[in-house]
């Protein structure tokens, strides 16, 4: 982002837009503060404790609603465990939970027991982050649609919106309540309310830290509404420790500033800003530097009596309508960000960091908000579509994995980041994590979008002396956008590593010695000292190591490169040296203990743990007499070598088969083969398509006497009424999908245009007819949120006659509320207004959109799913349709003029057990005449009635919709229906359509069922 992303904001905000806009902003002593109703989660200024051991609560954002397939939820989970991550961290939707005042349903997908389930089988934390408001770049920032009715404001005490949050606090409290530590279950922490931060402030400049910013202030908080949410939760059972989530680092609600203060003070921060990725990956012009934005003095300042945390932290880059894509985003914020920015956060012992979003889903069924497509992968270390191919989330592994050992960083001392002083280069900053003995020096560019290669040494102190590293010649190197962990007198399992200027991927005890695995960069030069009781002549497997043998030390020198290299010091220690991108294929995996703790993360398991290589994913580890049993995923035949094991192992099984093995240098290998399947997945242009006009209300002949009079004379919208009655849908009910007006009118002949301003949220569009006549359509653009557009008559009308307009809008989510005094939810959709040359009276209109509109009649795939269009109404994207006198027609062959066509067909899958093959549904760009000129139409993809596709041809960017297994029965038979909106007046068709596997793993993830869910039946009041 080229502006102040404050401002930016700000100047949002006040136009009443919604731009997708997060803000670009050892078991150790008894802790010496606690919880006042449990004492099972403890914290004091270092970190989180867990039945008084230390937690560093390194967690991933994943929100269950985004993946509305229950049964893959622990596929999720055991990703996250694998990464060496503790916790994750999870909104609830109150849109999705409660669309009808009153009637509140955590049920079937939206069942939070079975997340809990899920998360305490894998070994994950979980923090509670409910709302009521949570932004999450979802329709209405999580508020339900009839909040736009009430007359009091939005995220205060006013009456009314306390009224209306009550039920959802009860019936999300006490169910939360039900999942906390306390009961068994995962939930340790609980966020009450979500960036309740900032203001509109239009009349000057704000400071914040070391930033003055235009527009935005804190000065409207309501703390007392803070204090009654909280009172609420505590009322519902809530007693874990409260953590507060700051939109910046200021201290609003931090530990004893008064009232609405929580237990554990938090903030957010997003450096390169939550805005659309350049197509420039490199470039990290738009930098909201965290050095500017916060450290660990100011910390101290503002909560020194909780750790510090960071409830939101980039983890990916939202892709908004128009946008490069996902995997842009995915570039942009990438292995390098994650070296950068998560060691610099370190360097300020985080010990709560949560990354939003570790994995994003998808925006199915119209759950998301007006700045962003259906795909929530937003780059992710975990794929929209759950692969771990990208290099981050291995990057992401390492450092886990290091922190996860490293208990002196729970306890060290952040010193200010220096110059000079700790290396012989002013281009480099070092901070140094004080400890006792233990030191980590963190080394980075100076300018962190810096791109150059730096050499350099090290000045450290250590229990032999003062050294300058490599002490056996040639130097240091920080390639490009790069930082380092070099640690001093590290102590691991009882050994003292000097030094290191590779860093630590782990160490753990083996049944035999005690291992220890370090990586570096490829070219880099790296060096470890140990003390000279291991011994002058240590045997060493693998070219290019040097030893050399020092009064007070043994060192190690060695050239990083691709390759096997491991140095074993007698019987006591083997140091294993890496390439980094081979580190990537290693894996840490806990194994089980005895409850509570299961498989959840703890300080103590450095001799119950296992050390493997292998390759794409290793998800578990069990030990049975002298045999290793693994469970992951494999993409390819993928060598396994035990590293470290804390019993011997001679044998080794995988999913559940014995593989051959064998011993290499004392370490048990063997061989899995890669066996994939024969797929053929069902070529869908080629399969018979039933064909029905799914806009039958055009005309005057038809019959909207059920549909709903737009009779309301006023309004609790901010925005004021310009027509003689509201026509803004959320008066009347209608928050999703598309909205569907007819105008009815007596023709006096003076009649020759219509003047409409609409509003749907941006790239939306809108189509108008008279009686069944065509008179255009606004088309739509990524950057534009409400158009007003003047469309002509094609003839005189006549006198005395009656007509119909009828207006198709599409309805792309509400607007997100994130500043506390506007009321930006609240901004309408529909028509806002029109004028016709006559009185505005004289025409009177009737509204449509999901049948039922509030009152939503399937409840299984909830109440965001549907719009007006006449085929969704009846239900005729549900399994189960009767189709059979339909016309067959394909939506290859298209419309050949303007209006709305629904095309179903009908396909079975078989694919095998023990693959894990995510499928995607691909549309191929459709262009007119064989030209580069894209077609002007809109489609919705529905997989057995679930909507998984939002496609808009002409301004993209998103072609591939992913649908997961349990929404596509793997085996047996899928419905798939498309709805076709054609913007022209010529023809406009698919140019094609097809199933396409994303990966084919050989996995041993639990199948998950297939969701059932409401299927065809004729609807009672349908029209």
């Amino acid at each position: 982002m080229k502006t102040n992303p404050l401002l930016h904001f700000c100047i949002l905000c006040i136009a009443f837009a919604t731009e997708p806009l997060r803000l670009s902003f050892a078991l150790a002593e008894t802790a010496n503060k606690t919880a006042p109703l449990q004492d099972i989660v403890t914290w004091d200024e270092y970190s989180v404790l867990v039945r008084g051991e230390r937690v560093i609560l390194l967690s991933g954002e994943f929100q269950p609603y985004r993946l509305p397939s229950p049964g893959l939820w622990l596929d999720i989970f055991q990703k996250v465990r694998a990464l060496g991550y503790s916790a994750v961290s999870f909104y609830l939707d109150w849109a999705l939970l409660e669309h009808e005042p009153s009637h509140v349903r955590i049920e079937g997908v939206f069942d939070l027991d079975k997340f809990f389930d899920a998360a305490s089988k894998a070994g994950i934390y979980l923090i509670a982050r409910p709302g009521p408001y949570i932004n999450a770049e979802v329709s209405g920032g999580g508020f339900p649609g009839w909040l736009s009715r009430l007359p009091g404001r939005l995220r205060s005490t006013d009456e009314d919106y306390l009224d209306a949050i009550m039920p959802y606090i009860k019936a999300t409290g006490e169910r939360i309540s039900k999942g906390q530590i306390t009961n068994g279950g995962p939930v340790i922490l609980f966020q009450p309310e979500n960036e309740y931060t900032l203001c509109v402030n239009t009349t000057g400049y704000t400071q914040i830290n070391n930033m003055t910013v235009g527009g935005i202030d804190s000065s409207c908080l309501d703390k007392e509404y803070m204090v009654y949410v909280q009172k609420k939760y505590r009322e519902a059972g809530i007693t874990v420790p409260y953590i507060i989530n700051d939109a910046f680092s200021v201290g609003n609600f931090a530990p004893g500033s008064g009232a609405g203060a929580g237990d554990i003070y938090s903030f957010d921060h997003y450096p390169l800003g939550w805005s659309v990725a350049p197509l420039d990956s490199s470039d990290w012009s738009a930098l909201l530097d965290p050095l500017r934005m916060y450290n660990f003095t100011l910390h101290n300042k503002i909560s020194p009596g909780s750790p510090v945390a960071i409830s939101e932290f980039q983890g990916g880059v939202p892709d908004p309508w128009g946008g490069p894509g996902v995997e842009q985003a995915a570039a942009h914020i990438n292995s390098e960000f994650v070296r950068v920015f998560y060691k610099l956060n370190y360097g300020f012992r985080v010990t709560i960091q949560n990354l939003y979003m570790l994995f994003g889903g998808t925006n199915w069924g119209n759950l998301g908000h007006p700045g962003g497509h259906t795909s929530y992968d937003v780059g992710a270390g975990i794929s929209e579509n759950r692969l771990v191919h990208r290099e981050k989330y291995s990057e992401m592994k390492l450092q886990a994995a290091f922190l996860q050992v490293s208990p002196a960083y729970l306890l060290s001392q952040p010193d200010n980041g220096t110059f000079g002083v700790y290396t012989d280069t002013h281009a480099l900053a070092v901070t140094r994590l004080a400890g006792s003995p233990t030191d980590i020096y963190i080394v980075r560019h100076s300018n962190v979008t810096a791109l150059d290669r730096i050499s350099y040494r090290l000045h450290v102190s250590s229990s032999i002396g003062n050294l300058t590293l490599p002490q056996t010649g040639g130097e240091l190197s920080l390639n490009g956008r790069d930082s380092k962990f070099h640690v001093v007198d590290y102590d691991f399992g009882g050994i003292n590593l000097i030094y290191s200027t590779a860093e630590i991927f782990t160490w753990k005890k083996s049944s035999e010695r005690t291992v220890l695995v370090l990586y570096g960069g490829e070219d880099e030069l790296h060096e470890f000292a140990l003390p000279v009781k291991f011994g002058a002549h240590p045997r060493i497997e693998g070219k290019g190591v040097r030893v050399h043998n020092r009064k007070s030390a043994i060192v190690v020198q060695w050239s990083v490169e691709s390759g096997h290299r491991v140095v074993t010091f007698g019987d006591d220690l083997e140091v294993h040296l890496l390439w980094r991108n081979d580190a990537y294929n290693y894996w840490v995996l806990d194994l089980p203990a005895p409850e509570p703790l299961g498989l959840y993360s703890s300080p103590s398991r450095a001799d119950k743990s296992v050390i493997v290589k292998a390759g794409y994913l290793l998800r578990n580890a069990s030990i049975s007499g002298d045999t290793l049993r693994l469970s992951g995923d494999i993409n390819s035949t993928t060598e396994i070598e035990v590293i470290s094991a804390p019993t011997k192992i001679t044998g080794l099984e995988f999913n559940g088969l014995m593989i051959k093995s064998s011993t290499r240098s004392g370490r048990t290998v063997g061989t899995v083969d890669y066996d994939p399947p024969s797929l053929d997945l069902p070529g869908l242009e080629s399969l018979e398509w039933r064909y029905i006009d799914s806009l039958p209300e055009l005309g005057i002949s038809y019959d909207d006497s059920d549909w709903t009079q737009c009779n309301h004379t006023s309004t609790n919208n901010p925005r004021t009424l310009s027509t003689p009655t509201s026509l803004y849908a959320g008066d009347y009910g209608y928050h999703t999908g598309s909205l569907l007006y007819r105008g009815s009118f007596i023709a006096d002949g003076s009649e020759s245009s219509v003047y409409l301003l609409t509003e749907g949220g941006y790239a939306y569009g809108h189509s108008v007819w008279l009686n069944s006549t065509y008179l255009g359509s606004w088309a739509g653009i990524d950057a534009e949120m409400f158009h007003n557009q003047t469309l002509s008559f094609p003839d005189a009308l006549e006198p005395g006659t009656p007509y119909v307009l009828t207006v198709l809008i599409d309805h792309m989510g509400l607007d997100l509320n994130f500043a506390t005094n506007v009321q930006t939810m609240k901004d309408p959709r529909g028509i806002l207004d029109f004028d016709w040359g006559r009185d505005k009276s004289a025409i009177s209109w009737k509204i449509t959109g999901n049948l039922g509109g509030e009152q939503y009649h399937d409840l299984s795939r909830g109440p965001l799913n549907e719009g007006s269009l006449y085929a969704e109404r009846q239900g005729l994207h549900l399994p189960g349709t009767p189709v059979h006198d339909w016309k067959s027609h394909s939506p290859l062959n298209g419309l050949s003029k303007s209006g709305v066509g629904f095309f179903v067909t009908e396909f079975d899958l078989a694919i095998p057990h023990g693959y894990d093959v995510p499928i995607s549904v691909v549309y191929t760009n459709s262009t007119r005449d064989n030209s580069s000129t894209p077609y002007k139409f809109r489609s919705q993809l529905f997989v057995n009635g679930w909507q998984f596709g939002k496609y808009v041809n002409h301004i993209g960017p998103q072609a591939r919709f992913p649908v997961p297994e349990g929404i596509l029965n793997y085996n047996g038979t899928n419905t798939i229906a498309l709805s076709l909106w054609s913007m022209e007046t010529g023809i406009v068709k698919l140019d094609g359509i097809q199933l396409e596997a994303d990966a084919v793993l050989q996995s041993s993830y639990a199948k998950p069922s297939f969701v059932q869910a409401e299927p065809y039946r004729k609807r009672e009041g349908a029209y």
